[in-house]
């Protein structure tokens, strides 16, 4: 696939939805040049990636083996950590949150919310706790810093460096949605009962 041309990544995806369709969500999930082999056993994982190598062997397709992981507990995968546990934010991307310095303009701002805005799902009730700093987005807003912009930026910071984890979901499990909203945020969050707790699966705040 040449390099620079807009419209290589939608080629290149379309490519590897072609090749896996059979395979997705069964046991791998793919999105452009990552690809994901999920399993229960070691003897699964084995089957599993055997099938998916094949389908990759048989398109005429190279892997690059220094980029390969095989029989992993633990992934990073598009700025995200995976495991048997759940998935909770990459170390490296929370760091960057936490030594993110005090803004001093609204361009500050706007980057200090689109880095968090990537682990909004971790974040119970973003919405509401990034209100003060969205109130600075606005129009022509002057840039100011007053007490509720800095215990929301400090907000933000302490609930991705508290390391949420969230389940991954279990077809068989008990669902529920529990909903909320008020006259300037929804938000949903979406739980199971796994192993007699109930955990979190996903957490929607899209408002």
């Amino acid at each position: 696939m040449p390099f620079g041309l807009c419209n290589a990544p939608l080629t290149f995806e379309r490519t590897m939805d072609n090749l896996l369709r059979h395979l997705k969500r069964k046991m791998c999930l793919c999105y452009l040049d990552d690809i994901v082999v999920f399993y229960h056993t070691f003897q699964e994982h084995l089957r599993r990636l055997h099938c998916v190598l094949s389908c990759i062997s048989k398109a005429g397709l190279i892997l690059n083996k220094k980029k390969c992981q095989f029989g992993a507990t633990e992934i990073k995968v598009l700025g995200h950590q995976v495991s048997g546990q759940g998935v909770k934010p990459d170390p490296e991307k929370v760091k960057a949150v936490n030594n993110f310095p005090t803004p001093q303009s609204v361009k500050d701002i706007r980057s200090f919310l689109g880095l968090c805005s990537h682990f909004r799902r971790f974040i119970r009730d973003f919405c509401s706790r990034a209100k003060p700093l969205q109130e600075l987005l606005k129009g022509d807003t002057k840039f100011y810093w007053n007490k509720a912009q800095a215990e929301s930026f400090d907000d933000l910071k302490k609930a991705l460096t508290s390391r949420p984890v969230l389940a991954l979901f279990d077809e068989i499990s008990s669902t529920e949605l529990h909903t909320d909203a008020s006259g300037y945020g929804i938000g949903a969050v979406l739980v199971q009962q796994q192993k007699g707790k109930e955990r979190v699966i996903c957490i929607e705040d899209p408002v």
